[in-house]
Order: C-alpha cells, then sequence, then structure tokens
C-alpha cells in the first residue's frame, strides 16, 4: 500500500483484517504495519473505515501529540500553578494559543532576524530558526519596541542601540 502521511508517498507493507473484540462492542478492523523496528498494530471500533484512512488519521494524532509535546517542553504549559481550576485551564489555553501567535508573529522577519548564533559556534548557520529561536526573539522584540518608545529620541543613537541590545540579551 501506499500513502501520504507527511504529505510525501510512502510504500508500506500492511495486513488488514476484521476481528471480534468484546469490550469495542463486537467487530472492529485490525491493521497490521510492518516496520523496520518489527511492526505496529492498530484497530478501529468502525469496521467500514478503511486501512488507508485509520494510517491518515494516525499520522494527523501524531502531528497534534508533537504539538502538545513542544507546548509543554518550549513553552513551559506542563508546571502550572495556579490556585484554581479556572486559572489552571486559563493558563494552559494561553500555551496552547501561544505556539500560533509565535508563528504568525515570526513570518514577516527574516530568519536572520529572529536568532542570533554568534554565541553558538557549534550550532550551524544556516539552519532555520526554531521555535524556541522565534520565541525568544519575541518577547526580544516587544522589549525593543517599549523601550524605544519611552525614551524617545534618545533611542535614535548608536551607543543607545547598542546597550539596549546588550540588555535584550540578558533579558530574553
Amino acid at each position: 500500500m501506499e500513502w501520504a502521511p507527511y504529505g510525501a508517498r510512502v510504500a508500506k507493507t500492511i495486513k488488514t483484517f476484521l476481528a471480534t473484540w468484546r469490550p469495542a462492542g463486537g467487530v472492529i478492523r485490525v491493521v497490521l504495519v510492518r516496520e523496520d523496528d518489527g511492526g505496529r498494530a492498530y484497530l478501529c471500533t468502525d469496521p467500514g473505515v478503511t486501512a488507508e484512512a485509520i494510517l491518515e488519521v494516525l499520522a494527523d494524532r501524531g502531528a497534534i501529540e508533537q504539538t502538545f509535546q513542544e507546548v509543554k517542553e518550549v513553552g513551559g504549559a506542563g508546571p502550572q500553578q495556579q490556585r484554581n481550576l479556572y486559572a489552571t485551564i486559563g493558563a494552559f489555553a494561553v500555551n496552547l494559543l501561544l505556539p500560533s501567535v509565535v508563528a504568525a508573529w515570526a513570518w514577516a522577519p527574516r530568519e536572520d532576524e529572529l536568532v542570533d548564533r554568534s554565541r553558538s559556534p557549534w550550532d550551524p548557520a544556516g539552519r532555520r530558526p526554531s521555535h524556541a529561536d522565534r520565541r525568544k526573539a519575541l518577547p526580544r522584540e516587544v522589549l525593543r519596541t517599549e523601550i524605544q518608545a519611552a525614551s524617545g529620541e534618545r533611542a535614535e543613537s548608536e551607543e543607545f542601540d547598542d546597550l539596549a541590545t546588550l540588555l535584550l540579551d540578558w533579558a530574553a
């Protein structure tokens, strides 16, 4: 079978059959996929769904799980410490929304404006900015704008710009 889980066509060896499983209420569709490390088994409680549809849903679910992992690891959505349930729900909702906000903001700036690799000589200069790079660049830009707005005309000097850049590097 060939299918396109992530936009590229992939050939997979599969076997699908119907089975009976009482906890699921009767007939289920089982899909066995041969992989390099052995294989995977998937099931669906709707026996009318094709194996291709089951594998496409699983690929979509993998993308969603990866997004949740990044939101927890990069965004810090895991360790919420609010005092009540609604505050925790709100904080988690903001953490889920933030990657989209960062991605939308980072659409316009050039890549070299989003990341400075001068302190990381081991990091290849040609690598595209990660979400963490973009996430760090946004508060840096917000702080830069706020400092320039508060400083007025003094913010136009090169000395002030160098000092502001140094402070922003420390802060972000």
